[in-house]
């Protein structure tokens, strides 16, 4: 049900792997065809697979084969079921009515690249392919080395040697991975794997337009624990734009088949260090890439490769486009915490987003909204570690050398 064509000429590829349009070298799209989907189907065919235990009918990404590409062999950690959390203080703290976090950091690798990447590593698989490559900041490396791992495949990460998580590292390496650094930033790395050659290695960078299809349904799980309700406003972090191309458009698609009435609003937020994006919508220009810098290495890109797509997505979703400061990243990380969620540094982009658009009188205070979140709290525990003891107002310090009875009685006090 589905045709790859360039997201920019609009030309049929002719090669189902490749990354780019051989015309004008755009990257390319899958595109659904939603003249053979039936909406009431779908829905009674994944009332059915609510079900099921076949892993493919449990995973949040396979359970919507039928609007992705065609595999032969899926390969699955039984990831993409992700929750929707209430968030009644990180809803005090933007300024809104009802809040809600979508969390992709609850996948099997603990980010939102598993539900690209069971995807991406099932088609490599299904062409032979024996290596797989990615250039990363720790996510897609994680989750390629656990899915190449399972399928098979050996996987070779490219790495910036600094600005890398030390525990997504030591994720990849348990999982397998080779991992090369490299000189430079994220940006370099993916210029390098790009150069390579994808009828030799598999590339499975957000590039991929594989990997697309598999976030997309991202959308679909929000929306399907929603009843098919679109909440007014979907804020997402920023990095190098493929999942908010990937969420656009399954909001998109769903829409079109008749999942759903309405279009979510999307905010994309990228960390100010890192924001040529923002900097692109604010001027109404063409990107211009960046040296990038941010405490949130997760989306520490200045090139973004899926801009444009991305942009085409804000654009019909009457969305936004902004930037937070690292400080307000990190006071937004420490809100999402209060609610007994956690995550890692750039996810709080869309909660920080959230708040700056809530003041700026861009969302209204009675919206519904919903904040992607994109990486788990354990990610990045040495960022978290740096924050409690620093000054920041929301820093939780180890407390030592006191009474345990009186610490106790002072602390039930204030919360008298």
């Amino acid at each position: 049900m589905t045709v790859l064509r360039c997201s920019a000429c609009d030309t049929e590829a002719t090669d189902t792997d490749a990354l780019t349009c051989a015309v004008c070298g755009e990257l390319l799209a899958f595109v659904l065809r939603t003249d053979l989907v039936d909406a009431y189907a779908v829905e009674e065919i994944l009332r059915q697979r609510r079900a099921s235990v076949d892993p493919k009918d449990r995973s949040g990404v396979w359970r919507f084969r039928e609007l992705l590409p065609p595999v032969r062999e899926i390969v699955t950690l039984r990831e993409g079921d992700v929750p929707l959390y209430g968030g009644p203080r990180g809803a005090a703290y933007a300024g809104v009515e009802k809040l809600a976090y979508l969390h992709l950091g609850m996948n099997p690798t603990a980010s939102f690249k598993d539900a690209g990447m069971t995807v991406a590593i099932s088609r490599a698989r299904d062409r032979g392919a024996r290596v797989a490559v990615c250039a990363s900041t720790g996510n897609t490396a994680a989750s390629m080395a656990a899915y190449a791992a399972r399928a098979g495949i050996t996987a070779v990460v490219i790495a910036p040697v600094d600005g890398i998580s030390a525990a997504k590292v030591a994720q990849t390496l348990d999982y397998g991975a080779h991992v090369v650094g490299v000189e430079g930033d994220f940006d370099d790395a993916l210029r390098a794997v790009r150069a390579l050659d994808p009828a030799t290695v598999a590339v499975v960078n957000s590039v991929n337009p594989y990997r697309i299809e598999g976030q997309k349904t991202a959308a679909f799980v929000l929306l399907e624990q929603r009843g098919w309700k679109a909440p007014d406003w979907v804020v997402l972090p920023g990095g190098n734009l493929g999942n908010a191309s990937a969420l656009g458009k399954g909001f998109r698609e769903a829409r079109t088949i008749g999942l759903s009435l309405r279009l979510p609003r999307l905010a994309v937020v990228q960390a100010a260090g890192a924001a040529p994006f923002a900097r692109a919508w604010r001027e109404n220009a063409d990107l211009v890439p960046v040296r990038a810098e941010t405490d949130a290495t997760a989306i520490r890109i200045g090139a973004p490769a899926s801009w444009k797509k991305a942009r085409a997505e804000v654009r019909t979703s009457a969305g936004t486009v902004l930037d937070a400061t690292d400080a307000e990243i990190a006071e937004a990380r420490a809100v999402i915490g209060r609610d007994g969620v956690g995550c890692e540094p750039a996810s709080a982009a869309s909660l920080a987003g959230l708040r700056k658009l809530v003041d700026a009188g861009e969302i209204a205070r009675d919206a519904d909204v919903v904040c992607v979140l994109t990486g788990h709290v354990l990610k990045d525990t040495a960022y978290a570690g740096r924050y409690h003891a620093s000054d920041a107002s929301l820093a939780n310090a180890v407390v030592r050398g006191v009474d345990l009875a009186d610490y106790l009685d002072r602390l039930l006090a204030t919360r008298a």
